[in-house]
């Protein structure tokens, strides 16, 4: 069974508590369900929350492809 990397983000705010687990496969996912909380009245989550979230998540896919195509600088050839 192949490993896979779980990405996890997760807003405390008050007594709330909003954690996103996120795969590679499910970034897409995960920043529609950002909005889809953003959009609801009965939560605090504000959009405000689902821009700063949904940076979070880009800045995850962008540091996973950095490792995946590029060897660290202090390993040899």
């Amino acid at each position: 069974m192949a490993a896979r990397d779980i990405n996890v983000i997760a807003l405390v705010k008050g007594s709330e508590r909003y954690v996103f687990l996120f795969d590679d496969n499910s970034r897409t996912e995960t920043l529609k369900m950002l909005g889809r909380y953003a959009a609801n009245p009965e939560l605090s989550f504000s959009w405000y929350d689902a821009a700063v979230l949904g940076q979070k998540v880009r800045q995850c896919s962008k540091k996973a492809a950095r490792g995946r195509l590029a060897p660290p600088a202090d390993r040899a050839a």
